[in-house]
């Protein structure tokens, strides 16, 4: 009896580690043994076979949940074991970038060691039914942002809340708009915001460069931005865009083809939405990149023609012939 004191006395001291918290990752199906082996080498001092009693005499050998956990401060093996059972483990996290594309998007959360991968072998449609979207493809449904969850949940959960999120930041933008925009639909829009993510060098000149597209849109002008040649071209991308691209005709191309792509070529974040209906009360009509992250916009095309010969052409003559030089909404 007095020996069964001591035992439950010892199964209720506090340990606490040197550094004064400890982490565990614990992985589906793992024993009370393992875990407590996971403790210890954490820097807890505890014996194997006090964890795993403790486990047996509260009956949670079987109920010792997966995830991440963390200690901080002193805790008795009762309490780590209580703590396991109840599943009082840390939600993990994961972020989507702005201007990453879905395909992206589906690496990200393949790599993820702690969701539960549903979808892998899943095609876009198969994804796009399980979330309840009803658009024709996914690109540019997800909004970029980071996203936390339980260990163990299904990937699913992930999609469904970033295509919420996205689809109630576009509403919500959409409802603000500004007049005599160029778009049938709040999807148009998310096509427009999406150009504007991959366009953009500087968050400030977001709607600076909406507002060119915008006005190139409404004169029936085409595009004529790079980025959605290159998501048209697809693997055959090869880091750079030539000038063979520009004259190779896809739905993506809006040097070839007027109007926006039939789909987002990206995942626009917030502030690209927000421009695109909202973008600034400026006439210009062309911009090229001044070779410091910043854009030199223009009214005319004399005006754009010789801010490319500033800020461009005497770097291009030293690339290869046939490289386009790169000035999105120039021709």
């Amino acid at each position: 009896m007095l020996l069964a004191a001591a035992g439950w006395y010892e199964l209720q001291r506090p340990l606490t580690s040197a550094s004064g918290h400890a982490e565990v990752r614990v992985v589906n199906g793992a024993t009370a043994r393992t875990i407590a082996r996971q403790l210890r080498d954490a820097g807890l001092p505890l014996r194997s076979w006090e964890f795993v009693a403790a486990a047996t005499l509260t009956h949670a050998t079987r109920s010792l949940r997966p995830g991440r956990y963390r200690i901080d401060g002193p805790a008795s093996v009762l309490d780590l074991v209580d703590k396991f059972r109840r599943g009082d483990f840390e939600r993990e996290q994961l972020t989507i970038v702005e201007g990453a594309t879905f395909t992206d998007l589906r690496a990200v959360l393949a790599r993820s060691p702690d969701l539960r991968h549903d979808t892998a072998t899943w095609t876009e449609a198969q994804v796009l039914r399980a979330i309840g979207a009803s658009e024709p493809a996914a690109e540019g449904l997800f909004a970029p942002d980071t996203y936390a969850f339980d260990p163990g949940s299904s990937d699913v959960e992930v999609y469904r809340q970033a295509y919420l999120a996205q689809r109630d930041r576009l509403q919500r933008a959409w409802e603000r708009r500004a007049e005599n925009l160029p778009y049938a639909d709040p999807y148009q829009a998310l096509v427009m915001a999406s150009i504007i993510e991959k366009e953009t060098g500087r968050p400030d000149e977001r709607g600076q460069i909406a507002a060119v597209f915008v006005n190139r849109q409404r004169l029936g002008m085409p595009l004529q931005t790079d980025p959605t040649v290159i998501y048209g071209l697809g693997s055959a991308y090869d880091g750079h865009l030539h000038k063979r691209d520009l004259l190779r005709d896809t739905p993506y191309n809006t040097y070839t083809r007027a109007g926006l792509p039939p789909t987002p070529i990206s995942l626009p974040g917030q502030a690209a939405i927000a421009a695109a209906l909202n973008p600034d009360a400026i006439k210009a009509l062309y911009f090229v990149a001044r070779g410091d992250g910043t854009s030199e916009f223009s009214q005319s095309l004399a005006e754009h023609n010789r801010a490319v010969d500033r800020y461009q052409r005497n770097a291009a003559r030293h690339n290869a012939a046939d490289k386009s030089p790169g000035t999105s909404a120039a021709k």
